[in-house]
């Protein structure tokens, strides 16, 4: 049998759990803050907005701030009349939501299409050359997309598609990270159901979409949710390569929205935080599943 820890080391360990558990829950209220206050400003009057955010949003000569900022959780009164304007009387909101989903459900389509694909090709093909581009890859992956922005940018000119939705489509469906990380997690099937699947006479399309793809499904659902959050936020590439306003997306839209209608930002805040959220609640499992699988394989 077993012997029992002494106490005091059992005391020592139940300090250090509760010591570490109100640490993570002190840093999750900080991380939370700014969404709970999004949300909950969002059911404010403009007048009451005013009353306790004024001075910050406010046109000053100085930038300095003379008052305290109210942070209020609670609204005195609730209302709807911010989510009204937004989605009722001001159709152009509406239209930014509908130029953000005709920009991201492609590029999160085409990625995890192609990243599968790619995946595949470095999962099944070995030798040097594989090793070079695949390296190749990781260097790409290492960027930010701001290296990247006026080759692209010069690129799509080249193309004629300037202004247009395949300027921001097109780099995006060839992103590198889906790539490494679906193939990292592709090392892990076991070479053995290849091999016998190969004995029944499988060729290789059977092979990836009958053995591989469904062998990754949490790795195409954690690709597709990243894939989905990152450009979904996306700012800086539409403001370049879509000139016309009336084709870019409600995240840029959101950022010209002016001082007199903060209320109205934090409103349409709201509405863009909802397809994000209910996305990584529908596939959380999946997404620390993937994640978890394919970082812990040599590549």
């Amino acid at each position: 049998m077993k012997k029992k820890a002494p106490a005091r080391l059992r005391k020592k360990h139940y300090f250090g759990r509760g010591a570490m558990f109100v640490l993570c829950a002190v840093f999750a209220v900080l991380f939370l803050l700014p969404t709970v206050l999004t949300i909950t400003n969002s059911f404010m009057s403009e007048a009451e907005i005013k009353s306790n955010y004024g001075m910050i949003f406010a046109t000053t000569t100085g930038g300095y701030v003379s008052k305290t900022v109210n942070l209020k959780f609670i609204p005195d009164k609730v209302t709807l009349s911010q989510y009204i304007t937004g989605l009722i009387k001001s159709p152009e909101y509406l239209l930014k939501l509908w130029n953000s989903i005709l920009l991201v459900v492609p590029i999160v389509l085409l990625q995890v299409g192609v990243a599968a694909v790619a995946a595949y090709s470095f999962t099944r093909w070995r030798g040097k050359i594989r090793s070079g581009i695949f390296f190749f890859y990781v260097i790409l992956m290492l960027m930010p997309y701001q290296v990247t922005l006026v080759p692209n940018y010069l690129v799509s000119q080249w193309l004629g598609i300037i202004n247009t939705r395949w300027s921001i489509i097109l780099p995006g469906m060839f992103a590198p990270f889906s790539v490494f990380l679906l193939t990292k997690f592709m090392r892990r099937i076991p070479y053995s159901l290849i091999e016998a699947a190969k004995v029944d006479g499988a060729g290789e399309w059977e092979i990836f979409t009958k053995i591989c793809l469904p062998q990754c499904r949490s790795a195409l659902y954690s690709i597709a949710i990243l894939v989905f959050i990152d450009y979904w936020n996306m700012v800086e590439q539409p403001l370049i390569l879509l000139q016309d306003a009336d084709a870019q997306p409600l995240s840029v839209f959101l950022s010209s929205i002016n001082t007199g209608e903060i209320g109205l930002a934090f409103a349409m805040a709201t509405v863009y935080m909802i397809p994000s959220l209910l996305l990584f609640l529908h596939g959380e499992e999946y997404l620390v599943e993937g994640i978890a699988n394919s970082g812990s394989v040599k590549g």
